[in-house]
């Protein structure tokens, strides 16, 4: 038997899915397009996406994400890491299951190390999906690669911490439902630097914190946002630090590991969509007499993009079981290793996709160049490919730090 056979639990998820998505996803993205379109508003909360969640709040495909029972079906991450994949397929899946980024590592947060007050009035609605979050770390002014670098001050002041310092890409900070932040800022410049961080609860309501703009990616604005946010002279009573003062890093951890799991699957799920679009296009369109598809080098692509997404998604899929198995602390080899590889190919096979297309492959008529654009972003999100490299070849070295020179 294999590690990697799918329990029965997770193979009823996964078929109910399968159809969720053929019955109800696939359809809802041309309406959610008109309705985008219809509100002239790039932060509108369309119809049709309130539909689709209590659709699969019926179903009961909601919060599958969640690994502990007390508040989601307790999936393990290798049970789980099928299901991510196939609601990668679609920008509407994630949130339309309660399963989106950053909420999802946001609920984690809330669960391990929040407070039952954070409980009450956080976790339950974003497990409900009445409220949304942010996660507030990366800053425009240093490299955030290290995040020794955070610079945003969280200066001890009686009862209270004062927040002051800028953060950007605080992504869903601009969803019309987003009503707390996660914020990541300096406690004790003088600590250890592993030590000098800490994570607090931040209502985006509170008095001095200012959402500036939303970043555009590659020219989208998407509908969550990526935003900057100005925190002048924000007060956090102590009760809002999560986990106490100097456990940043430690929480971060605790939030990554899962997080890239499920932006690695969800980017599988993208690879499989373009590969299948790529295909229907290359049999369906005739150049110079014959089918594209009759192209020797457009079969290597269709041969090499099934040969890639077969690889990337074991080496996903033993991640999840080592992290399940192990811990995330011994599966951080091959959670740095999925991290590279799975965005890189499947950024690879979608722009592949794009070529087969045509003009229209670069139109909103296909789903690929929004792809394109969230794929080459993941590139940088959760550490940039040359951080997670970093690790790989550390790991690899320690292997032989004690081999002498060869004389």
């Amino acid at each position: 038997m294999s590690m990697f056979d799918i329990s029965e639990r997770a193979e009823k998820y996964r078929a109910q899915l399968l159809e969720f998505m053929d019955s109800h996803v696939y359809p809802a993205e041309a309406v959610y397009d008109e309705q985008m379109r219809a509100a002239g508003d790039p932060h509108f909360q369309p119809p049709i996406l309130e539909e689709l969640k209590a659709e699969a709040q019926r179903r009961g495909l909601w919060n599958l994400f969640h690994p502990y029972p007390e508040w989601g079906p307790g999936l393990t991450n290798l049970e789980y890491a099928p299901l991510a994949e196939i609601m990668g397929r679609s920008h509407l899946a994630p949130e339309a299951c309660n399963c989106n980024a950053p909420d999802t590592g946001n609920m984690e947060v809330f669960t391990l190390f929040g407070t039952d007050e954070h409980k009450e009035k956080y976790l339950k609605p974003l497990l409900a999906g009445t409220i949304r979050s942010a996660f507030a770390m990366t800053e425009p002014a240093v490299a955030s690669s290290d995040a020794t670098n955070v610079e945003l001050s969280m200066m001890r002041d009686g009862d209270e911490y004062v927040l002051n310092g800028r953060k950007w890409f605080a992504s869903n900070a601009l969803h019309p439902n987003c009503t707390v932040l996660i914020v990541m800022g300096k406690t004790d410049p003088d600590a250890a630097p592993h030590r000098q961080q800490s994570m607090m609860v931040v209502p985006i309501d509170a008095p001095g914190v200012t959402v500036m703009r939303g970043l555009p990616v590659f020219g989208y604005q998407d509908r969550e946002g990526h935003a900057e946010i100005d925190f002048r002279n924000v007060r956090v009573p102590l009760k809002d630090v999560l986990k106490g003062e100097g456990e940043g890093f430690a929480i971060s951890q605790a939030r990554l590991g899962p997080g890239r799991i499920h932006h690695c699957m969800r980017a599988i799920g993208m690879a499989e969509r373009a590969l299948e679009l790529m295909c229907r296009r290359a049999s369906t369109r005739i150049t110079f007499g014959k089918p594209i598809a009759a192209n020797a080098n457009i079969q290597d692509w269709i041969a090499e993009a099934r040969i890639d997404i077969e690889m990337i998604r074991l080496l996903t899929l033993k991640a999840a079981y080592l992290m399940d198995t192990v811990g995330n602390k011994e599966a951080r080899t091959e959670i740095a290793a999925i991290k590279v590889a799975a965005p890189n190919i499947a950024l690879k096979i979608v722009d592949r996709a794009i070529q087969v297309h045509g003009g229209a492959g670069v139109t909103d008529d296909f789903p690929l160049a929004m792809a394109w654009a969230h794929l080459r972003t993941l590139r940088l999100a959760d550490g940039p490919d040359e951080v997670h490299k970093r690790t790989l070849a550390r790991q690899e070295l320690r292997k032989y730090r004690d081999v002498k020179a060869d004389s």
